[in-house]
């Protein structure tokens, strides 16, 4: 569901270069196949040929149940869902479904003094992405085998998200970086290709089903550090940070900072049942 904007582009390659058959479903506006940066035109050929597509809009619920129905999948990747209805037609017309594989998100968590967050941590039903743990509930009401991976932030080419490009943006154009508090806060990201591997791992991994995974890189950076470490990887000179106190200033609706001001990381719990990262994931599937 979805594929072609960040997250499907890649790990619809994937899937593909590891011989599954891949459709993607999507409302036809963006081109099923982009060649991507570093991508030979025999790649791309390669891809593009193998790639099927099915047009509809996923909010068409009738549509939804008749076309997948026919086509009778074996797996579904979400990787666009948002709210819980949308999930309900899909899984009404694959009975015989092996797995749904989610991209749910690690914003899902109630804000804590208590961190890293894991998997067993209260989550926020009011939260922006309330909807996202509505289709985990409906998920594990329903029966099914399911999967469901919690990012924290992404980067990577094609992101449409202004994550790394917002400060790329100031320092080409040669401007400051205003950072609200002190910038010493902690945040965590991860790359898109990274992600779209751990999707592609937990693929009939036993270790997944019907588990929820935190997941992100290994290092924790500050918001001073990353501003930093942008301006390095451009080949710009020190950038020039401004504190803020963002009490004193209405923006509005606007987000005038790409993050929360709260560390999110890869879980660590206790649980047996929970205690695997995406990486302990991966092991275990691959031995």
């Amino acid at each position: 569901m979805g594929g072609t904007r960040f997250i499907g582009v890649f790990l619809s390659r994937l899937l593909v270069k590891e011989g599954h058959q891949v459709t993607l479903f999507t409302r036809g506006k963006a081109p099923i196949a982009q060649q991507l940066p570093g991508e030979s035109d025999q790649e791309f050929a390669e891809f593009s040929s193998k790639i099927l597509h099915l047009k509809g809009d996923r909010k068409d619920y009738d549509f939804v149940k008749s076309s997948l129905s026919a086509k009778g999948f074996d797996v579904v990747y979400d990787i666009n869902g948002r709210e819980a209805d949308e999930v309900e037609p899909i899984l009404d017309a694959l009975p015989n479904l092996e797995q749904f594989i989610y991209c749910s998100s690690a914003g899902v968590y109630l804000k804590s003094d208590l961190l890293p967050h894991c998997e067993t941590d209260t989550v926020d039903p009011k939260s922006r992405h309330k909807g996202k743990l509505n289709t985990e509930s409906v998920l594990e009401s329903k029966g099914v085998n399911w999967t469901s991976l919690r990012p924290v932030y992404i980067y990577g080419p094609l992101n449409y998200n202004p994550v790394e490009e917002w400060f790329f943006h100031r320092l080409k154009a040669g401007r400051p970086i205003p950072i609200p508090g002190s910038g010493i806060q902690v945040t965590q990201l991860g790359h898109v290709k990274d992600l779209a591997r751990a999707f592609v791992q937990v693929l009939g991994n036993e270790k997944a089903s019907r588990q929820v995974f935190n997941i992100s890189g290994e290092k924790y950076v500050t918001f001073d550090g990353l501003a930093r470490a942008c301006a390095k990887a451009a080949g710009f000179p020190e950038p020039e940070l401004v504190h803020y106190n963002p009490k004193e200033f209405d923006f509005g609706k606007k987000k005038a900072f790409p993050f929360r001001d709260q560390l999110r990381r890869q879980s660590m719990c206790s649980d047996g049942n929970l205690s695997l990262t995406w990486w302990k994931v991966l092991q275990t599937h691959t031995t």
